[in-house]
């Protein structure tokens, strides 16, 4: 089993709240972490695209923050996790994401997302409903366009004209992924278009991925002459001398990421379920969700309490064939707590690699 870091921060307090007194101090944890991770073996960081919501508000470009994890970092793999490639030229991706690979001696990878919300869009060079088909369409063209080959645009003067990437990248091939909340129809997608698999235990559990992963390595085999693809799971992680005392360290900082999360998930969900009004939500409503929802995530959904504990996890994990776990870290306990646990999780990978 491969183990990664994750970051999905919720960025509603001020910057000295990250243990600093600049704006850098928001970003302490994500490039100690990286730098330990660097040194520990761990395979790759992931960071997200979000835009306009404090949760998950410190990445509205991986790009740019891959660019500083590249010259952080000599070994590990810089991904990210993901790019919403609906809101973006093809060119525009390659283009970026190529700087980053040079910078990093080429160690990036990417995980192609469809999009979240309606309001991201205005970034859009696609509509919302035709989200899914420009991903799957843009998968293809970022991947020429890594080759070196020519893209057809139309110039300002209304002309057509055909553009390449500069500078060319590191690696030839590009890492590619999907990122999927569990769709079915998204792992089959993913194997067809020979990308692996980035998903989470938010919307499904451990029986409903296992299926997932079983069709998703059928389809992958089948349409790519036996490859067998790989599957990259996010799991909330704290990893301590005790479960007791884990369960204490996590549980507030983790209910409150989980409530700034709350009305953003409720808002998905209402798009497709009319009985789902988000504004309805009062402050009693959201408290029983949410404790709901944190003894689901530390017993069922999330990497927690001892090494020997996390360790069958894993070993769960490892039975239905995930491949990479992502430690998701940055979910409101103190960075100095962070950074110091961390050697409980690099235990953690050592015991399961």
């Amino acid at each position: 089993m491969d183990f990664s870091l994750f970051y999905f921060a919720d960025d509603s307090g001020p910057a000295g709240d990250a243990g600093d007194t600049g704006d850098r101090g928001r970003y302490e944890l994500l490039l100690e972490g990286a730098r330990f991770a660097d040194r520990n073996g761990f395979r790759a960081v992931w960071t997200p695209e979000r835009h306009f919501h404090a949760f998950g508000g410190l990445y509205p470009n991986p790009a740019v923050v891959g660019a500083a994890l590249a010259v952080a970092t000599e070994n590990i793999a810089i991904r990210a996790g993901s790019v919403v490639s609906p809101l973006h030229h093809p060119v525009r991706i390659a283009e970026e994401w190529s700087v980053v690979d040079n910078l990093s001696g080429g160690r990036v990878g990417i995980s192609f997302a469809s999009g979240w919300h309606p309001v991201d869009f205005a970034l859009g060079q696609a509509s919302y409903g035709e989200r899914k088909r420009v991903m799957l369409d843009s998968i293809g063209q970022v991947r020429s366009l890594w080759r070196g080959e020519s893209h057809e645009v139309t110039d300002g003067n209304g002309l057509p004209a055909a553009v390449r990437v500069f500078p060319p990248p590191v690696q030839r091939e590009l890492p590619v992924w999907v990122t999927s909340a569990g769709e079915a129809a998204t792992f089959r997608a993913a194997a067809e278009a020979r990308a692996g698999v980035l998903t989470h235990l938010l919307h499904q559990d451990v029986d409903e991925l296992a299926a997932k992963i079983a069709e998703y390595r059928a389809v992958a085999r089948a349409a790519h002459g036996g490859w067998d693809g790989h599957v990259v799971l996010m799991l909330h992680t704290f990893v301590g001398d005790s479960r007791d005392e884990v369960r204490a360290t996590v549980r507030g900082p983790l209910m409150e990421y989980l409530k700034s999360s709350i009305h953003l998930v409720a808002r998905s969900f209402a798009e497709s379920d009319p009985d789902v009004d988000p504004d309805d939500l009062d402050e009693d409503d959201v408290d029983f969700i949410i404790s709901r929802s944190f003894d689901t995530y530390f017993d069922e959904r999330g990497l927690f309490g001892t090494v020997d504990e996390a360790a069958r996890t894993v070993e769960r994990l490892r039975a239905v064939d995930v491949d990479e776990i992502a430690c998701l870290i940055d979910f409101g306990v103190d960075t100095k707590t962070v950074l110091n646990g961390l050697r409980y999780v690099n235990a953690l990978r050592a015991a399961c690699a």
